[in-house]
């Protein structure tokens, strides 16, 4: 049976897991739990590579294929139709590839947790939302992965729902992404009132018909506001500015679910959005710049506040916010191919960072503050070993994964926009990058003990956590060499690979293929420095300085305190959005609106019908003689009525 005639078996395996755990596995130990959850993700990956087998078998060809029309009125069809394309088998690979792993790592990472079955039951939902999401060939079908993965990361987040900061953060994520997610449907709605269509194929080909015009592109141009409009989505989902609120207070939820949303799934989300929709984008120069802009933005923006963070996973979470940026300004300077390749090499060294953190926080009996660690590279090695490859991987030292995607990134910036300022912000953030990141290990694995050695006993986590780290350390060591020929003057592979899909923006990635290998050496040295430098200032402030470090911050204290305090952004959205719709919902909506004139009118209404109804029932007394007074006082009114009223007297003059 051929796999790829049947891609619905890949997103429903993890939907039967999440059934059968949900329904029945509160009756079930662990180990059937685990089974079935890994199971189901297992064998998803399994046919996925067969289905990817089958993909370049048949020529790397698009496929599609219809399975049932869904929705069907009036004009509006929409199918439940899946493909798979270049840059769907690098999406598939990376959510059941890494996926399957930390759901490996959670066995272990949550074999003491209540709840057990639940929490596999929501993890492997969440496999099959973002499943349904890459493999869509439509927006209303891709529309549901995306609602899908936004309600499962408000489970996950808020697993300790007994915990008010987690339930709190559920809420938060659920909310905020449902900001952006009302951008997104009324860019789709956009599409389809321009397009009649959301299929990709059909949608696609008109919007790249010349017949269109440049006007209909312009800087007012209705594709230019749709484009826009998806993007706004994009921040929601990965947390760009101004919507990234929701991402640094996940980390609430358990540390697997840290890794899946922020590695896997969810936050990349909106990269593959824009990357999908690329043919809309090239086509607006203001969307591409908008994109370009708060991409960058956020990069430098995130990395600031991961300069002083003391929660360890804090840290890693303003580190995604920022790769993402990263990202978003590969794909607003046009170049594509080298987001998705950052997206695919960070998958694995940011999976690997945060289940090392949980390694951590496990060892430390649940202890999440570096300032309270120190002096563990001897007592949890193969974890301190695993984090140490991911972090240079991500500071971008060669030959490791994140130095060919990063650099790629950068080169692109630098090529397309000559030299612009994005590409120094860039390269500025990468140094952060790798201070703080180095800074992480340092405060963490380095110096004296800073915890109390008789009452918490560290101790190496089980090889279900460790076998997981020890496969992301070598993906991010090997995951970016199908780009190394490039450094050498040979051919860029992932590049290649993808160029089908991006065909419409070779005219960008062009440059990149065309531009003088010594420029390309020249600025991946300059890149490699500034990591350095960033590594080099973090050992001297926390391995041969460690009281400096505070000594800059007293001396600094109102820019610190404002870093620290991650720029106030929470305060000040929660002063000028949240407490005036509490106050319009309280006193607007819920005592005026509410209470006193719908409940009020009801009340009224009932209260005076009330008030009649009891004062004639005392008409009805049960003496005689008041029956007798009252037909007599009728008669009378009849009577007066009969002679009295002007209109009853044609009826006067037909009696006589």
């Amino acid at each position: 049976m051929p796999i790829l005639d049947h891609l619905w078996i890949i997103p429903l395996l993890p939907l039967l897991g999440s059934a059968i755990n949900g329904l029945l596995g509160g009756k079930w130990p662990n180990k059937i739990v685990n089974s079935v959850a890994l199971g189901a993700t297992g064998l998803s990956f399994l046919f996925a590579l067969e289905a990817i087998r089958e993909f370049f078998a048949g020529g790397q060809v698009l496929f599609r294929k219809h399975f049932f029309d869904w929705i069907s009125a009036g004009a509006f069809t929409a199918g439940f139709d899946l493909q798979m394309d270049q840059l769907t088998v690098v999406m598939v690979l990376v959510v059941t590839g890494v996926g399957f792993l930390i759901h490996i790592y959670a066995t272990g990472y949550m074999a003491h947790e209540s709840g057990y079955y639940r929490f596999f039951s929501y993890l492997n939902l969440f496999m099959f939302f973002m499943l349904i999401l890459v493999l869509a060939a439509n927006y209303v079908l891709l529309f549901v992965g995306w609602e899908g993965v936004g309600l499962c990361s408000y489970l996950l987040i808020g697993f300790y729902f007994l915990k008010k900061s987690a339930s709190d953060a559920g809420k938060k994520a659920f909310i905020v992404n449902r900001i952006g997610d009302f951008g997104f449907m009324l860019g789709m709605f956009l599409l389809f009132r321009t397009f009649h269509t959301l299929d990709f194929t059909t949608l696609f080909a008109a919007a790249s018909n010349p017949a269109w015009g440049h006007e209909a592109w312009g800087q007012f141009g209705t594709f230019t506001i749709a484009c826009l409009l998806l993007f706004m989505g994009a921040t929601g989902k990965s947390a760009q500015l101004p919507l990234y609120v929701w991402l640094p207070d996940a980390m609430e939820g358990p540390t697997p679910v840290s890794a899946l949303i922020h590695a896997a799934t969810m936050v990349t989300a909106g990269v593959y959005v824009v990357a999908r929709s690329h043919i809309l984008f090239v086509h607006s120069e203001t969307a591409m710049v908008v994109v370009a802009v708060v991409g960058c933005a956020t990069a430098f923006f995130a990395a600031t506040i991961g300069l002083v963070q003391t929660d360890i996973k804090r840290v890693l979470a303003y580190s995604t916010v920022s790769q993402l940026g990263y990202m978003f300004l590969a794909c607003g300077v046009g170049a594509f191919s080298a987001g998705i390749f950052h997206l695919m090499t960070h998958a694995f060294f940011k999976a690997l960072l945060f289940l090392a953190a949980g390694s951590v926080i496990h060892a430390m009996g649940g202890e999440q503050d570096m300032r309270k660690m120190g002096g563990l590279s001897e007592k949890i090695k193969y974890t301190y070993r695993t984090m140490l490859i991911a972090t240079l991987a991500i500071a971008g030292i060669p030959p490791l994964a994140g130095f060919f995607s990063k650099d790629a990134i950068l080169l692109s910036a630098f090529q397309i926009t000559g030299g612009h300022p994005l590409y120094a912000i860039g390269l500025l953030t990468a140094l952060l990058t790798s201070f703080y990141m180095f800074r992480l290990i340092f405060l963490t694995f380095y110096g004296k003990p800073r915890y109390d050695e008789h009452h918490v006993h560290v101790h190496e986590s089980p090889w279900s956590m460790l076998g997981p780290l020890v496969v992301l350390a070598v993906l991010s060591v090997i995951g970016g060499w199908i780009a190394a020929p490039a450094l050498w003057g040979g051919p860029d592979y992932f590049t290649s690979f993808l160029a089908p899909v991006f065909a419409s923006a070779q005219g960008a990635e062009a440059v990149n293929e065309a531009a003088a290998h010594q420029l390309e050496i020249i600025l991946a040295i300059v890149a490699v420095t500034s990591a350095l430098i960033g590594l080099g200032v973090a050992y001297w402030l926390y391995v041969r300085q460690p009281g400096k470090p505070e000594q800059i911050a007293k001396s600094m204290r109102p820019v610190y305190n404002t870093i620290l305090n991650k720029y106030y952004v929470d305060e000040f959205y929660a002063a000028v959005i949240i407490k005036p719709l509490m106050w319009i919902s309280t006193n607007v909506l819920w005592k005026f609106v509410d209470v006193a004139a719908i409940d009020g009118t009801v009340n009224g209404i009932a209260s005076g019908a009330t008030s009649i109804g009891d004062t004639v029932r005392h008409t009805q007394s049960g003496n005689t003689r008041s029956y007798a007074v009252w037909v007599v006082i009728g008669a009378l009114v009849v009577i007066a009525v009969i002679f009295f009223w002007p209109a009853s007297r044609p009826v006067i003059g037909m009696v006589r």
